[in-house]
């Protein structure tokens, strides 16, 4: 792979920045299960699958991915209309609970794996974060002939099927993460800001049926203003969330589809929001480890397994998607540690679909693996910062504009 310098801060060169968005856009294309379409939720580094796992997210993040493909002219657009829409029929088999998805499901029969002890049954974040990239290929595949007529149609059965309120426990508190047909409650984890899981506030008030109040919102995600920080890490003053921001995906997963640039609500400016979290990230990588150790700390593969690496989670992990997913609120920061991961010890983190997942800068260590969830914000926020394509795609649906507007937000116009 060949680097040449930028003769623009706005973009990095343009081969290497191409050569990786193409590459891990293939992740989600040549890399997915040949009968379902739906991408494992690991590859290993050369491409093969490490088990048969699908997680409902990653699904959600490689339909947003084959949009990329289409509007780059790296796929047809009715082969990705193709794709899309049988990767639908396969999720459209999976069981569902009060509409809710589960979070893992099996890659060739979609039986449903349990993630972990008591969590069999719905996860409403893994199901939210595969609607926001469902509402982005409804709204992509908006022509009248027959095929995508029918795919929008399957769509919406989806999309209008989640009981979001029941989610409530009918009450006007916060949502809840998981339900289990066995254990029922016995997780009893509320969806609480700030983290990731703000696209399921937005869809859940803004849903034709089931919606919830704007009291869940306020009294459950919000917690009456707990969630506000406002403290100064590094020089930067964070607006939202816990000490030093936490793991960069916290404020990626929600804003793939979620235009920050303009989203403001009574608790904070979201364009500050999401510049700050990766700034901190960014200072406090570079105050670690130098010039050229690159930067991004996120939830990710380590040497002892997956864990949510952060500054005050520090094992020396860098994971190249925290940093190429903040392509649209750091571009230059954002260029420099691309042109390192793409350099480092002659080319070791390139795999076969983009940059492997991680690496330690200090140890020499690097995975040998690929994660949908890693690699699937990566295409999408490349794309938003090169087009905004699945901004403009995700912010025009209607669903997303009432609950937006339901929970008082100011949206870009």
């Amino acid at each position: 792979m060949r680097i040449e310098t930028s003769e623009t801060s706005a973009f990095p060169s343009v081969n290497l920045f191409d050569d990786i968005h193409r590459s891990t856009f293939d992740y989600f294309w040549s890399g997915a299960h040949p009968d379902t379409g739906l991408p494992f939720d690991r590859l290993s580094a050369e491409g093969k699958p490490i088990n048969d796992i699908v997680s409902v997210s990653g699904a959600g993040f490689g339909l947003m991915a084959i949009l990329v493909g289409a509007e780059q002219g790296w796929i047809g657009r009715g082969q990705a209309l193709e794709r899309v829409s049988r990767m639908l029929q396969s999720l459209s088999s999976v069981e569902r609970f009060h509409g809710a998805l589960p979070h893992f499901v099996h890659a060739q029969t979609l039986t449903i794996l349990p993630f972990g002890r008591r969590d069999d049954g719905a996860d409403l974040v893994e199901t939210s974060l595969f609607l926001q990239g469902l509402i982005c290929a409804r709204e992509y595949f908006a022509g009248q002939t027959p095929d995508e007529t029918a795919f929008r149609a399957s769509a919406d059965q989806i999309i209008q099927g989640i009981e979001w309120s029941w989610f409530t426990r009918k009450k006007d508190g916060p949502l809840y993460w998981h339900w289990s047909p066995k254990y029922h409650w016995a997780r009893n984890v509320p969806i609480t800001g700030w983290n990731e899981a703000l696209i399921a506030y937005v869809l859940a008030a803004g849903a034709e049926h089931h919606a919830i109040k704007p009291e869940s919102y306020h009294a459950g995600w919000a917690r009456h203003g707990e969630m506000v920080n406002g403290t100064t890490y590094l020089g930067t003053v964070l607006p939202l969330g816990e000490p030093f921001g936490g793991p960069l995906f916290l404020s990626q997963y929600s804003f793939c589809g979620l235009n920050p640039f303009g989203l403001r609500d009574r608790y904070c400016d979201y364009a500050e929001q999401v510049t700050a979290h990766a700034r901190i990230n960014h200072d406090y990588c570079k105050a670690q480890l130098g010039a050229h150790g690159g930067w991004g700390m996120t939830a990710c593969d380590g040497p002892k397994g997956y864990r949510a690496f952060s500054p005050t989670v520090d094992g020396g992990i860098i994971a190249p998607t925290a940093a190429l997913s903040s392509f649209a609120f750091l571009p230059d920061e954002a260029e420099e540690a691309l042109e390192i991961f793409a350099s480092h010890q002659n080319g070791k983190l390139l795999g076969r679909y983009g940059l492997v997942d991680s690496f330690s800068p200090a140890a020499g260590w690097a995975a040998k693996t690929h994660l949908a969830t890693n690699q699937g914000p990566i295409v999408a926020m490349m794309e938003n910062h090169r087009s905004g394509l699945l901004w403009r795609l995700f912010m025009n649906a209607p669903e997303v504009q009432r609950g937006l507007d339901r929970l008082g937000f100011e949206r870009p116009k």
